[in-house]
């Protein structure tokens, strides 16, 4: 049986406008998970919300601690919560 879970991590930091949303896509994509990535207005922040195998979520948010090169991650706080399977893919949305 497989371990579905669903996490959202908000992400602080300089990680706007350094292609971080593109970033988390392309390594959840890899990862085979779907949910999105956002910039949030309030914030410097980014905020990705994602689902599928607990251990490619663990894997998603060792590489969100870093983030692309351009990028400087001062915090990540993580939400875990039940696989929902609200999501068909994963995608860049707008400002939030």
């Amino acid at each position: 049986m497989s371990d579905l879970a669903s996490v959202r991590v908000i992400v602080f930091g300089s990680v706007q406008s350094v292609y971080f949303r593109d970033f988390a896509r392309r390594r959840a994509v890899e990862l085979g998970l779907t949910g999105y990535a956002r910039n949030l207005r309030q914030a410097e922040a980014v905020e990705v919300e994602a689902e599928g195998e607990r251990g490619q979520l663990v894997t998603l948010i060792s590489h969100l601690k870093v983030g692309p090169p351009a990028a400087r991650v001062t915090n990540v706080v993580t939400d875990w919560s039940e696989y929902t399977k609200r999501y068909s893919d994963f995608e860049i949305r707008g400002l939030a």
